[in-house]
């Protein structure tokens, strides 16, 4: 590690004045994390404009042995892209690499830098009739390489599944500052490894993604969005079984909510008036899609969905949207959640994947678990019932000091309902990632094979431990006291 004035001499003579800051009013927004749970120290901020830059800043900072710590809109919920306190890192930004590359329109593919905003690709494929079919609250400020790095999700997984089944190929920087180039996507390819793979998910601790070649589909020509009021989580996955069955070639999506959270955002949200008239314990909400030419077969399917959906004694009412604006409407009060319940107090945010026909038993069965184990507490599940990922979130009790909570039995907390997680056979990250935040507790709760097999990869692709260190690995004696 170092602070060599020669090292910061050579890396502003690589990337010139726009592609290298040591100025801390320039470099301060970059040092805390989204959440505001993590600020670092850094020794200044690269922004590289191509790939080649990419490729020399890794070679000098492989030679001075300087941390990397690759950052893309700095919207990560898991604190994976903030340094940290030691000050002896360089933040490397892709946001200056937001080029888009070669665009087949007939074959439904498009290239495109790591920097791309996810907003800017939705709107660029929009205006050759595709669409790029993931999205999520952050998308105005997330960029393909992050998605590409914490392997993100989204509200459209169910049918479409996650980045990693979106990229066909890409392109990335290694610890050594070599360029793995698997940007042409190729349908077969059996010549060993699939190292694209690899790198999907590793939040930078392998590799740097500066490119990525993904694959689009033909934009939504008709939805139909419902919101629906039910009696209990038990029926919202009956409900979803009968979605599936009844329509599935039109499901997009289906997330659930409880009155709790519908309550918090009405509260948040002046404007905000809840879909149903009554109160209920669940709610549902639910995509129909269909593409150009289908909004007749996707009118008649929705309503017999929900005839059928009435006659099986599943729901206690619904609402399907008559247009855009109330269909953007019932998706504005599942995207509020978040900032609603911040609004109410403190809460520990957990994002766990359950398997799927369980989930709906363990947020009946562990719910009640915790807040006899923590009184006061009130625990809050929502999100992607058929993707078998809540967000669950434990509020702390009403008047808790927010740090003092935190600092103490808020740990105690998450470490049940990771306990609870993993006797599920679940996992304690579906999609945010493990970064700072899960790390600890991937090495107490992970299995030992798995483990050895993270730090061997790592240590084999980054033998000087520079790339985004203190991220996703566990440390080895955190696995020894498990």
């Amino acid at each position: 590690m170092t602070r060599d004035p020669s090292f910061l001499a050579a890396v502003a003579d690589l990337l010139g004045p726009r592609g290298f800051t040591t100025d801390p009013e320039l470099l301060d927004p970059w040092l805390t994390d989204w959440r505001g749970r993590f600020t670092g120290k850094a020794l200044g901020l690269a922004s590289p404009a191509s790939t080649q830059e990419v490729s020399a800043l890794v070679k000098l900072c492989a030679a001075h042995e300087v941390p990397i710590v690759p950052q893309g809109g700095n919207s990560g919920m898991s604190g994976g892209a903030t340094p940290d306190t030691t000050g002896k890192s360089l933040i490397l930004s892709l946001r200056r690499m937001n080029d888009f590359g070669a665009f087949d329109v007939k074959a439904r593919q498009i290239t495109c830098g790591a920097g791309v905003i996810l907003q800017t690709l939705h709107e660029r494929v929009a205006e050759q009739g595709l669409r790029f079919p993931l999205t999520l609250g952050g998308k105005g400020s997330a960029t393909i390489g992050g998605l590409i790095s914490t392997n993100a999700g989204g509200t459209q997984v169910l049918r479409h599944g996650t980045m990693r089944a979106q990229v066909l190929g890409l392109e990335a920087v290694m610890a050594d500052g070599s360029v793995l180039d698997t940007l042409t996507p190729l349908k077969k390819d059996n010549r060993g490894f699939d190292l694209k793979q690899l790198l999907i998910g590793s939040e930078g601790t392998l590799g740097i993604v500066t490119a990525a070649t993904l694959q689009l589909l033909p934009q939504i020509g008709d939805r139909r969005v419902i919101w629906a009021g039910l009696t209990s989580i038990q029926k919202a996955r009956e409900l979803l079984l009968h979605c599936e069955a009844q329509a599935p070639d039109f499901l997009e999506g289906f997330e659930v909510l409880p009155n709790h959270s519908l309550e918090a955002v009405l509260a948040h949200l002046p404007d905000a008036r809840s879909p149903v008239a009554e109160k209920y314990p669940w709610h549902a909400l639910i995509e129909l899609t269909a593409i150009q030419g289908e909004s007749e077969p996707l009118t008649q399917k929705t309503e017999a969905l929900m005839v059928s959906a009435f006659e099986a004694d599943l729901v206690e009412d619904a609402v399907i949207s008559a247009n855009e604006t109330q269909a953007e409407a019932f998706w504005l009060l599942r995207d509020s959640i978040a900032p609603a319940e911040r609004a109410i107090g403190p809460a520990m945010q957990h994002d766990i994947a359950i398997p799927v026909p369980l989930m709906a038993d363990f947020i009946e069965k562990v719910s009640p678990e915790i807040e006899d184990r923590f009184p006061g507490t009130t625990t809050v599940a929502f999100g992607h019932l058929g993707d078998g990922n809540v967000h669950f979130h434990v509020l702390a009790p009403k008047g808790a000091d927010p740090q003092r909570w935190e600092a103490g039995e808020a740990k105690e907390v998450s470490g049940f309902v990771h306990d609870k997680v993993s006797q599920w056979g679940g996992s304690i990250s579906a999609e945010h990632g493990i970064g700072q935040v899960k790390r600890d507790e991937l090495g107490r709760l992970g299995d030992p094979a798995r483990l050895a097999l993270m730090r061997n990869i790592k240590a084999a692709l980054d033998p000087k431990g520079i790339m985004n260190p203190g991220k996703l690995v566990p440390l080895a004696k955190q696995a020894a006291t498990t």
